[in-house]
């Protein structure tokens, strides 16, 4: 028997509608400036002709179910929400071509990317890693997965809104790189697996949030979020 110097961390899951058995979550996987008018007030445009998609990751840790509360984070002033919808993985593929990326896909969740901004920023302008600014405590926010496999979502709402005023607000059917050419492009770099999520990208309108405020947004056809801000940490 394995023995360790202090217990081992729980398993990071999300509920699966429907089921009473977890959704374990092995990677997070997160899509950069995948919409138009998001890469457009971040002063990055992109142009899809010349440019592969770009992907950086969190630690699964960083996991928080909807409905939480969580703390204000550290060494930021600026703590903005994304709003994303979130493709589960739900078997294994590696090199997968465009036509066969359906058989990938497990289901959908809603999630939201936080982020310092303030970090993200300076390391963007300085040639530096984003992990500050992406990959730090109650970051990765996400709903329940609903199974939908082998469904390529292409034309679904995407909406939040902050102390009830509506913030971002969209369609899944801008993506710059859809799920199949998501799939394609990163089964490329990675062996993908099942437990693999991925936050596929935030529409146009990402802002700051303060303690105190209460985020909702949704998916239309998958799943509705929310997360409370907290007193800072």
């Amino acid at each position: 028997m394995t023995t360790y110097l202090f217990p081992p961390a729980p398993v990071p899951s999300l509920p699966i509608r429907g089921l009473e058995e977890r959704y374990p979550v092995k990677r997070i996987f997160c899509v950069g400036r995948n919409y138009h008018a998001h890469a457009i007030e971040m002063g990055r445009p992109v142009d899809k002709s010349v440019e592969r998609a770009f992907y950086f990751t969190k630690t699964p840790t960083t996991l928080v179910h909807s409905g939480a509360t969580v703390a204000y984070p550290p060494e930021t002033k600026n703590y903005h929400f994304e709003m994303e919808l979130v493709l589960a993985i739900g078997e294994a593929g590696f090199k997968v071509k465009a036509a066969d990326a359906h058989k990938l896909i497990y289901g959908y969740a809603v999630g939201l990317d936080m982020t310092r901004r303030d970090l993200q920023l300076i390391a963007r302008d300085k040639g530096r890693p984003w992990d500050l600014g992406k990959d730090f405590e109650e970051s990765a926010v996400c709903s329940e997965i609903v199974p939908m496999p082998g469904v390529v979502m292409e034309d679904a709402a995407i909406a939040l809104e902050v102390n009830g005023q509506t913030k971002q607000n969209s369609n899944v059917d801008k993506l710059i790189w859809n799920i199949r050419e998501i799939i394609e492009d990163l089964s490329l770099y990675y062996h993908l697996q099942p437990g693999d999520i991925i936050y596929t990208g935030t529409p146009e309108g990402v802002g700051a949030v303060v303690p105190g405020d209460k985020i909702t947004g949704r998916v239309a056809g998958v799943a509705e979020l929310s997360l409370s801000i907290g007193a800072a940490a």
